[in-house]
């Protein structure tokens, strides 16, 4: 199978050797998001405005892929304080509806940029 680039100006560009996302056949890879705003490319402040940050940064690369994250299969969330793992369930309830997919939550000691938090994604299209 052959593999497609995912690209979207509505979330941040890619600033190191990787693309937003990949699609091979029906299943698309989306890369880890952090807080960044795409258009000023600086971290938005705080916890709760980077977790929103980081759902809509996903959001806009499944669009761009034609697909939304109710189409994940699979998420991976990084927080450097795991005491904020009940605010990434709330807002993530609001991004992603019942059935929900698969996830993993861990802690990491630091991320890209002083990141508080990051998360990638697995979809399936169709």
């Amino acid at each position: 199978m052959s593999r497609k680039i995912i690209s979207t100006s509505a979330a941040p560009a890619a600033i190191g050797t990787y693309s937003q996302a990949v699609q091979v056949g029906d299943t698309v890879y989306l890369s880890g998001q952090i807080g960044l705003d795409p258009v000023s490319m600086q971290m938005v402040e705080g916890i709760e405005a980077q977790i929103v940050r980081v759902f809509e940064n996903l959001k806009a690369v499944a669009a761009a892929a034609g697909a939304t994250l109710n189409d994940a299969v699979k998420f991976n969330i990084y927080l450097t304080d795991l005491a904020n793992f009940a605010k990434v369930n709330e807002t993530m309830a609001k991004y992603v509806s019942e059935p929900f997919p698969a996830r993993a939550a861990v802690g990491v000691k630091e991320l890209p940029r002083g990141a508080l938090v990051e998360a990638d994604a697995v979809l399936v299209l169709g």
